[in-house]
C-alpha cells in the first residue's frame, strides 16, 4: 500500500506541476525577450505533436487493462498512468492551439530529433516504444495476471520510448516550460519503470 500511495503522490505532484507549466508557457520569454512562438518544424511542435500520440496509445493502454485486472495495485498503477498522461496530452495539443501550429505534420515522426521512426506499415507503432495493433488487440483479450504481464511490458517499452523523446525534448526545445514538462517526463516515467520491473517480477516475469 505505501508503494501505491507513493506512485498516487507523484502522479498527483505531476498534474499540479503540469497544471502550472499550462499557463507559464503562454508567457514563456526563455532568454528573457518577448515571448517567442515556435516555428511549426521546430522541437517544440514536434514534440508536442508526437509526444500527443505516444501519449494517447498509453491512456488506451492503461484503461484496457484496469477493466481485465482485479489486482488493485495495477489497477491504481494503469489509472495514475492513464490521468497523468491524458493531462499531459492536453497541454501539449493546447500547446499547439497557443501556438496557432497544427497538430498534424506531413514529417515522418520523430524528424524533430533528427532521426526518423520507420515503422511495419499497418502495425500501428509509429513511434518508438509504441505497442502494434496486434498488441492491443491481444491486451484486450486476456484476463487477469496475463493481461498484468503484457501490460506492464507494454508499457516498459513504452514509457522506454516516452523517456527517450522526452530526453530529446529537454535538450532541443527552446520554450522553458515545455523543456521543464518534457524532464517531469524523464523523472516520472523512470520512476514507474523501477515499479513495473517490480510487478513483473512479482509475477514471475520480466521486461521484454
Amino acid at each position: 500500500m505505501r508503494r501505491a500511495g507513493w506512485v498516487a503522490g507523484a502522479a498527483a505532484a505531476v498534474l499540479l506541476a503540469a497544471g502550472a507549466l499550462t499557463y507559464a508557457v503562454a508567457g514563456d520569454a526563455g532568454d528573457g525577450g518577448s515571448a517567442r512562438i515556435p516555428a511549426a518544424g521546430s522541437a517544440d511542435a514536434g514534440f508536442a505533436r508526437d509526444m500527443a500520440v505516444h501519449h494517447q496509445q498509453a491512456v488506451e493502454m492503461s484503461y484496457l487493462v484496469r477493466d481485465r485486472t482485479r489486482d488493485e495495485e495495477v489497477r491504481r498503477l494503469a489509472y495514475d498512468i492513464a490521468q497523468t498522461q491524458a493531462n499531459q496530452r492536453g497541454m501539449l495539443l493546447g500547446w499547439l492551439d497557443l501556438w496557432g501550429l497544427p497538430k498534424v505534420s506531413s514529417d515522418p515522426p520523430m524528424t524533430w530529433m533528427g532521426m526518423r521512426a520507420d515503422p511495419d506499415p499497418g502495425s500501428g507503432a509509429l513511434m518508438p516504444g509504441m505497442a502494434t495493433d496486434a498488441e492491443m488487440g491481444r491486451l484486450a483479450s486476456l484476463e487477469g495476471k496475463a493481461a498484468e504481464v503484457l501490460y506492464l511490458r507494454l508499457m516498459t517499452d513504452h514509457h522506454r520510448g516516452g523517456v527517450h523523446m522526452a530526453e530529446g525534448c529537454a535538450a532541443r526545445c527552446t520554450v522553458a516550460a515545455e523543456k521543464r514538462l518534457a524532464q517531469g517526463m524523464v523523472d516520472g516515467q523512470r520512476a514507474e519503470l523501477g515499479l513495473m520491473a517490480e510487478l513483473l517480477a512479482e509475477r514471475g516475469a520480466e521486461p521484454r
